[in-house]
């Protein structure tokens, strides 16, 4: 005990403001990195290898074993190329949520705003409608990345966002009512959409069992693109939001225009003042439920 305090307090004398930085960013790269991937499926993978390494790290230094410490040797370099192969979904996710955090300089003219505000009313009540009736629907709203893949599986409509629309495109056994209607500013790009289904593996942790593949579709989307999702289940009517990997159930209308306003409601002055905050939002979205 005495040779580790005489080790700590040569450690901490010979720290210096330069050494606390250097700890400090290497501890924020990690928090990312763990932050990133959690709620994945990644993380799992992750926990495999650092408990690979670490019984490997055990065996070659508690014990003399040369064709094993030769082995591990020798297979240390296609494990570190094999690392971008296993997570490659999630990097590429986590480097396009930060091209996506580096957008926060745009700006909305007078006009954008009320079609926005339109748009979000007249979602809010077909998704209000939907739920009293319990007629299940997903509703996708574009934002800045493309979703010309998503759009091309399904039938174009370009028509204004109407209440009556979305009402009429999720009525039961209606030939569009199967799959995603997506928006863009204030037009139904098109209806019965295919979307990827999500793979992290959320909703399967789930006390509760009334979500399905609408629930994970929204949470694909969202996963693969920088959409906001509106779902409302035909089980319960219950109204979920999904965006950055994340869902927030049991909404009601308020709630519901409150955080749609957060997307695509005018930039507050506040927000254009503190970019860097906004950066910082964007880029580790804080979890709801």
């Amino acid at each position: 005990m005495a040779e580790l305090l005489s080790d700590l307090l040569f450690i901490f004398q010979r720290l210096d403001w330069l050494g606390v930085v250097d700890i400090l960013l290497v501890t924020l790269i990690f928090f990312g990195l763990l932050y990133l991937v959690r709620d994945t499926q990644a993380l799992a993978l992750l926990r495999g290898v650092i408990l690979i390494l670490v019984l490997l790290a055990l065996l070659t230094s508690l014990f003399s074993l040369p064709a094993f410490s030769w082995l591990v040797q020798a297979a240390l370099p296609a494990m570190i190329f094999a690392i971008p192969v296993i997570f490659a979904p999630e990097i590429r996710r986590a480097l396009e949520r930060i091209g996506r955090a580096g957008n926060f300089l745009s700006a909305r003219s007078r006009g954008a705003d009320q079609e926005s505000a339109r748009t979000i009313q007249s979602v809010v009540t077909a998704a209000t409608r939907l739920s009293a009736r319990q007629h299940g629907a997903l509703i996708v709203l574009k934002r800045l990345d493309n979703l010309d893949d998503a759009i091309r599986s399904g039938v174009a409509i370009h028509a204004r966002v109407t209440p009556e629309l979305l009402l009429q495109i999720f009525y039961p056994n209606t030939p569009l009512h199967d799959g995603a209607v997506i928006i863009a500013a204030d037009r139904v790009i098109a209806a019965a959409c295919v979307i990827p289904l999500s793979s992290s593996g959320i909703l399967a942790r789930s006390p509760e069992r009334q979500m399905g593949l609408r629930h994970r579709a929204a949470l694909g989307i969202s996963e693969a693109s920088d959409a906001v999702a509106v779902v409302v289940s035909e089980e319960t009517g219950g109204i979920s939001i999904a965006h950055a990997g994340r869902m927030i159930r049991r909404l009601d209308p308020e709630r519901l225009t409150n955080i749609l306003n957060a997307f695509y409601g005018p930039v507050k002055a506040e927000s254009r003042g503190n970019p860097f905050r906004k950066f910082l939002r964007n880029l580790f979205p804080r979890d709801e439920d």
